[in-house]
């Protein structure tokens, strides 16, 4: 089942907000949360939807509510005085988002660009599954504005496949991400490593796969077991075993090592590319804490120091734009301290991103420490910012709350 929605404040139904000091000083992205999938895979705890779970509502019918939330932020953002700024990112997630046509994702980003604007040469993004595309489709999403897609490879071994419950042949991911490229998209995969019974030796298979590609991108997120879900009570019984917290190290060196030998350098723990021209900048965007309104059940936004989340179901998502209202469930306002604590958070994960100077005086004083145990690298400590070594990557969350206690 999805994941719970945090417990913060009820947000009113107006969604009107009070912009903090600085409003409208940093870019502005659009996230569209599509939440259907073929499938629930046994891992996922997204705000995802089969078919048979969605009661009440159509997956047709989805595009033009996503159309209405659209018109309908933009006028809660005028009415509460944040200046318009054309969006310089759009990114599509889910879910799946091209189990809906590619026409209905046209249209939810033309509703976009005749709303805010879209600057010139902006990412926009869409994840797919290797088996929810075609060339036809990716023509389509080009013509209307589509720069880029994701898709979601997770492994080229079968029995990881099978364990994560994803479907698609791997043979068929070569074939659509040259369909991708004859389009003039950027492609980027999406790796997932530690899964249950995965050995190194699939993991490098996995990624030699990948790279065989050619891809613009690469992701490769270490699994993490959720409770409530499906796989997460089958390791409860025992009936798959626990990722194992040393292999997954290693299958992250392996990774680092196979990626930067082929040209890939990282620019976020999780993340590398074929040159800074294909780093992912919707990501980016939330790692840098720039402003985004977030379109869709689940869907979570932040603009001008207010962070709210959407009702979770399509159908009371649904029922909220329908009747214009906001489908916000709660929301909260970001204070001094919480943003000083999130931008540290993030911000260290990035390569250049997080500078000394940001740091509080204690955490200054903690950064030769963390030199000196090889977790942070000294020549871009000396030159002002923080960057992990492989190993500071490694304990990314550790080196973090060293310099938030």
């Amino acid at each position: 089942m999805p994941s719970a929605l945090p417990i913060a404040d009820p947000a009113p139904a107006d969604g009107l907000i009070t912009p903090a000091s600085g409003a409208g000083d940093v870019p502005f992205g659009v996230y569209v949360h599509v939440p259907f999938c073929r499938v629930r895979c046994g891992y996922c705890d997204f705000n995802t939807y089969t078919a048979s779970e969605l009661r009440g509502v159509r997956r047709d019918d989805y595009a033009g509510h996503a159309v209405r939330e659209i018109a309908w932020a933009a006028e809660v953002l005028d009415r509460s005085g944040v200046p318009r700024r054309p969006v310089s990112t759009v990114f599509f997630g889910g879910g799946t988002p091209t189990m809906l046509p590619a026409s209905d994702l046209v249209m939810i980003l033309r509703a976009i660009h005749d709303t805010w604007g879209i600057l010139p040469g902006a990412e926009v993004t869409t994840e797919a599954n290797p088996d929810s595309v075609d060339g036809s489709s990716l023509e389509t999403l080009r013509a209307g504005g589509f720069t880029r897609v994701s898709y979601g490879m997770q492994s080229a071994v079968p029995q990881v496949l099978a364990t994560l419950d994803r479907t698609h042949d791997p043979e068929r991911v070569p074939l659509v991400v040259d369909l991708a490229k004859q389009q003039g998209l950027d492609v980027s995969l999406d790796l997932i490593y530690s899964t249950p019974g995965e050995s190194l030796d699939d993991w490098r298979t996995s990624l030699d796969a990948a790279l065989a590609c050619e891809p613009d991108h690469v992701s490769a997120y270490s699994l993490i077991v959720e409770d409530g879900t499906a796989m997460g009570r089958m390791v409860a019984r025992g009936e798959l075993p626990a990722p194992d917290d040393d292999l997954a190290a290693d299958m992250y060196e392996l990774a680092d090592q196979v990626l930067g030998d082929a040209g890939y350098s990282w620019y976020e723990v999780s993340n590398w590319a074929r040159g800074e021209e294909h780093a992912s900048r919707h990501n980016l965007s939330y790692w840098k804490g720039h402003d985004w309104w977030g379109v869709g059940p689940g869907a979570h936004s932040a603009v001008a120091g207010t962070r709210w989340w959407n009702v979770k179901h399509p159908a009371a998502y649904a029922n909220r734009v329908l009747a214009g209202e906001s489908p916000a469930a709660g929301r909260e306002t970001l204070d001094d301290e919480t943003r000083y604590v999130e931008r540290v958070l993030l911000a260290a994960r990035v390569r250049g991103e997080l500078a000394t100077a940001e740091l509080d005086r204690e955490a200054r004083g903690r950064v030769a420490g963390l030199i000196a145990r090889g977790l942070v690298d000294g020549s871009a400590a000396v030159r002002g910012h923080i960057d992990l070594t492989l190993q500071g990557r490694l304990l990314a969350d550790a080196v973090v709350r060293e310099l938030l206690d």
